[in-house]
Order: C-alpha cells, then sequence, then structure tokens
C-alpha cells in the first residue's frame, strides 16, 4: 500500500512537515503550523520559494529583512474570504507571532531567487464556481501560473459543498509532455466542516498499479505523485483543500481519466 495519507503529528505545533525526500518525490513540500496566541514559528526558506498561507488567525509576520505587520482576518477557514499570504524567495528567513490562535501553512518548492517578497490577497483573490451541480465547488486562486510572481509554486484553495465532487472529472498531470500534460506533483491540505467529519480521496492510475482510496479527516495531507485524484464531500460535511503542486514547468496541464471523458 502507498504511504500516501498523512495524519499530523498532533494538534499544537508543527503538526505535519512533508518534505520530497519524505514523499519520495523532487519538488513540493508542505509544513503547517498550529499556534495559540502568543506562540512563534521560524525557518529558512534555504533552496526552496515558499508561500506562506494564513489558513486562519492572525500573526505579525517578518520574513526577507522587512516587518510585514498583521496578516489574516479568517478567523475559521470556512468564512470562505481570501486568505492573507506571503511570498517569499528562496535564501531567506522568515517569523511568524501568532496574536490569536492560527493555522499556518508553508507551500514549498524550488526556487532560483527569480522574484521578490511580496503579499499575496487579500485582494486580487476572488472566490470563483467551478464546475456545475454535484460537480460545483469554490475555487480561491492564490499563485496559478497566471500570476507570475512564483519561480515554481502553484496554490489554490477549495471549498467543496457538503454531497459534491471536487477534483473531478478525474484527471492527471504526471507526465512530462507539454502543451499536452505537465507533471506536477500535489500535496492536498483537508479540512471538514463539521470537524468530526471526513471525506474521501482516491488516487489511482490508468494500469491500476495504485489505487488507493482514503477516508482524509480534519487536518490531514494527502500526497499525490501520480494518477487520477478526485475527491468527494458526503452529505453532511463540507471540505476545504490547499493545494501545493510543482514540477519543472510551472504549468497546469492535465488529462482526464478515460472513463469520465464523457463529462468533458
Amino acid at each position: 500500500m502507498a504511504d500516501l495519507l498523512k495524519r499530523p503529528f498532533g494538534t499544537h505545533g508543527k503538526v505535519h512537515q512533508i518534505t520530497p525526500h519524505s514523499a519520495g518525490w523532487r519538488y513540493v513540500g508542505f509544513d503547517l503550523h498550529r499556534l495559540r496566541a502568543g506562540e512563534s514559528a521560524a525557518d529558512m526558506t534555504g533552496s526552496d520559494e515558499i508561500i506562506l498561507v494564513m489558513v486562519e488567525g492572525k500573526a505579525a509576520i517578518t520574513a526577507a529583512g522587512r516587518d510585514w505587520g498583521i496578516l489574516g482576518d479568517r478567523m475559521d477557514v470556512f468564512e470562505k474570504t481570501p486568505p492573507h499570504c506571503l511570498y517569499i524567495p528562496n535564501g531567506q528567513d522568515w517569523a511568524a507571532e501568532a496574536t490569536t490562535d492560527c493555522t499556518i501553512a508553508i507551500c514549498k518548492a524550488p526556487g532560483i531567487g527569480g522574484h521578490a517578497a511580496r503579499k499575496i490577497g487579500p485582494d486580487g483573490i476572488t472566490l470563483t464556481q467551478r464546475g456545475e451541480g454535484a460537480n460545483t465547488r469554490y475555487i480561491n486562486n492564490i499563485a496559478m501560473e497566471n500570476e507570475d510572481y512564483c519561480d515554481s509554486l502553484l496554490v489554490t484553495e477549495v471549498f467543496t459543498p457538503a454531497g459534491n465532487w471536487s477534483s473531478y472529472p478525474s484527471h492527471r498531470h504526471d507526465e512530462d509532455d507539454f502543451p499536452r500534460i505537465t507533471y506536477l506533483e500535489e500535496t492536498y491540505y483537508h479540512r471538514l466542516n463539521p470537524t468530526n467529519g471526513f471525506g474521501v480521496q482516491r488516487v489511482y492510475t490508468d494500469d491500476g498499479q495504485l489505487d488507493e482510496t482514503m477516508a482524509v479527516r480534519n487536518h490531514d495531507v494527502v500526497c499525490v505523485p501520480r494518477g487520477h485524484h478526485p475527491c468527494g464531500a458526503p452529505y453532511g460535511f463540507e471540505m476545504y483543500y490547499l493545494n501545493v503542486m510543482a514540477g519543472p514547468r510551472r504549468a497546469w496541464r492535465f488529462v482526464v481519466a478515460p472513463e469520465v471523458e464523457h463529462l468533458i
């Protein structure tokens, strides 16, 4: 069985630390900090660029030699308001001191120093509907390819109403054959509302060599190294996920699964 489902280490402090080495791939890293008011977190970006996402709560942030003030005003992720984020290039440090209880995601991928540190959102991020019917979900694009302030990272938030499917029709982005398809590793950081709920994510390849179906709980992360990767939110449980993607080319091109081509 593939080790794709990552449970949090605990309920407090750094609760996720996914590296290319631990995930068995080359590009994407993901950390998650759950801080109480007055607590802090800090790190160096090293060879990575990062996007710091204030998933919920507020924190005073310094990074890349600047004081960025207090970031965050979404106290519950399911408010669906645009997030406050900070792009930090490689070779810099950052520090966050929580001014309220907060959840901070650190999205990582290789950086080349091609861009300066900058705030992202909430201005310029608009909640957008994608899909229709039971495939409806709502997107906050943080840094997709039409935003040119990253070297490698692609980052977005998705809100899936209870009873709906998401990352669907099933699709994959696991070959480097642009413009038909791009190779992108991906992480899904999941939240559920109510918090004791669950969602479902399947990761599978056309040849069946990888075929895992996972029940995801609040604060779980799923790693998608290859294959199709749809999500389902059971009736009664609203789902959120934060996607981080990266690969050799900063472009999102995918191929849908043969069994769902008729839905496109």
